[in-house]
């Protein structure tokens, strides 16, 4: 096992987490750089993209012949997690959700004229996108079978008739990637398509107030009332929408992970320094041994996710689904981050409760990340049905050369 990674990639690293530090925090720490819903403003992200492309550090998780840099999934954990010492981070790098996991799905499964007209413009930093499959209920979300958006064929064209929401980022984007039904089928039952925001039949019914902060587009229920959709914008082949839903979500959600830990590593930063400069009672909080018990298990427990996101980042480049192994990262991560968060307020008392840190941004955002993409009781059913085919052998060594 080598846990080594190319002088290509640290140097990667490298220059990622001197941009955040020199480019990207002094924004952050600006408050009059932060939008309405807790993100940086456009005018302000701009100009940081400019600087992010003129350095080579753009899209580095697409082919060269995208657009991109052509990391590896185990070089994007290494980067992604530098990327995320910020609040801001990913999306000066254009790795950020929703727009990373359409770019790679489209790389991987577009047509070439598919890719001109939808995956280059994202790729530009022209336009925004978004994934359009979560329904309310009695439609589909962690369960896709149950989806009852239709997409229904007429002559050239797909009539799509149907409700959806938490759809993230859809405000202001202009590009869709929609999931909807065109059969009974339980396997083939499900297509994919492309369309763009200008399309009549379709609205955004309201922008979600949710708990936290939100992504560029917030969280979105829509609305289909007729929308129709060539034929030609179908993704894959008609029946394929759960194949390319499975494409898309993987990965993503291996790289929420990436990032997360990037925000981990962050609330132990913004901690030890609180603690190695605040007194109470005649000793540096740095000192106690409670607090050095708290950032110790922290420490412990970001390594280990960082040591499960590697082996899924590596399973997936060695050409696996990495199921259980995206499934275990997903789990850990989540948890791990808002644990962190919450430590880190604790540690630093009132301040950590105010707007004076990213903490109490961190902490809003962090109880989202066990539910997106999966709540932590998906996952963990995926996992005990693997526990339950494989029994030992959930555990092998794969071997090499098998």
């Amino acid at each position: 096992m080598d846990f080594t990674i190319s002088p290509r990639i640290e140097d990667f690293r490298a220059r990622i987490a001197r941009f955040v530090e020199d480019e990207v925090l002094p924004v952050e720490a600006d408050r009059a750089a932060w939008d309405a819903h807790g993100n940086i403003r456009e005018d302000y992200l701009e100009p940081l993209r400019d600087k992010a492309r003129g350095e080579g550090l753009w899209c580095l998780q697409l082919r060269p012949e995208t657009g991109g840099q052509g990391l590896d999934k185990v070089g994007m954990a290494v980067c992604y997690e530098a990327m995320n010492r910020s609040i801001f981070g990913p999306v000066v790098f254009n790795s950020a959700a929703p727009d990373d996991g359409n770019m790679m799905v489209l790389e991987k499964a577009a047509k070439p004229a598919q890719k001109a007209r939808w995956l280059a413009p994202i790729v530009a930093g022209e336009v925004r996108s978004s994934f359009a499959m979560t329904e309310p209920h009695p439609g589909g979300g962690s369960d896709p079978s149950m989806m009852l958006t239709t997409a229904t064929r007429k002559g050239d064209t797909y009539v799509i008739r149907g409700r959806k929401w938490f759809i993230t980022g859809a405000d202001g984007a202009q590009h869709f990637i929609l999931v909807a039904r065109t059969s009974d089928d339980p396997r083939k039952g499900l297509s994919a398509f492309l369309f763009d925001a200008d399309q009549p039949g379709w609205r955004i019914e309201r922008r979600i107030p949710i708990l936290g902060p939100e992504e560029h587009g917030g969280h979105c229920e829509l609305v289909f009332e007729g929308l129709e959709i060539p034929a030609e914008n179908m993704l894959l082949s008609e029946g394929d929408g759960l194949k390319l839903t499975q494409m898309r979500l993987g990965p993503a959600r291996l790289t929420h992970c990436m990032r997360w830990l990037g925000l981990s590593q962050r609330c132990v930063e913004i901690a030890r320094t609180y603690a190695g400069e605040r007194f109470a009672f005649g000793e540096r909080l740095a000192n106690r041994e409670s607090i050095r018990m708290m950032l110790g298990d922290l420490a412990m427990q970001i390594e280990l996710g960082r040591l499960l996101v590697m082996k899924a980042a590596w399973a997936l480049d060695q050409g696996s689904y990495a199921r259980k192994e995206v499934s275990m990262a997903k789990v850990h991560v989540a948890n791990l981050l808002h644990k962190a968060a919450d430590t880190a307020i604790q540690i630093n008392g009132a301040r950590g409760y105010s707007t004076d840190t990213p903490l109490g941004w961190i902490y809003r955002y962090a109880r989202q990340a066990r539910l997106v993409d999966g709540a932590d009781e998906v996952h963990k059913m995926v996992l005990e049905r693997n526990l339950a085919k494989e029994g030992r052998d959930f555990w092998r060594w794969d071997v090499s050369g098998d």
